[in-house]
């Protein structure tokens, strides 16, 4: 987990997810060009904001850690660069699920 000590702090439910890179060959050993590679759908979480703002004036809980291993959808939230590391900023809600083990 390089983008570990990034500078940034995102805000309400959002989560900063360091991004795993896709496979560079397949199970039978071919290697993929660039051009044919899956667009990663999992990551490590690398920052988190404090929770949603409820109408009480509390916050909920986040339902992940820092250094969880998470799945988002393919298409979800913003691709950024920070520090020189890519990462990706999601909604908690964007997030699918948390592997376990």
């Amino acid at each position: 987990m390089a983008a570990k000590n990034l500078k940034i702090r995102p805000l309400d439910d959002r989560v900063v997810v360091e991004p795993v890179e896709a496979e560079e060959r397949t199970a039978g050993g071919i290697v993929l060009p660039d051009s044919a590679k899956e667009k990663p759908q999992r990551g490590h979480v690398v920052a988190m904001g404090p929770g949603k703002l409820l109408e009480h004036g509390g916050r909920a809980p986040l339902s992940v850690a820092i250094g969880d291993q998470v799945i988002y959808g393919k298409y979800s939230g913003s691709d950024i660069e920070v520090d020189g590391h890519d990462v990706k900023i999601l909604r908690e809600s964007d997030i699918l699920a948390k592997v376990m083990g």
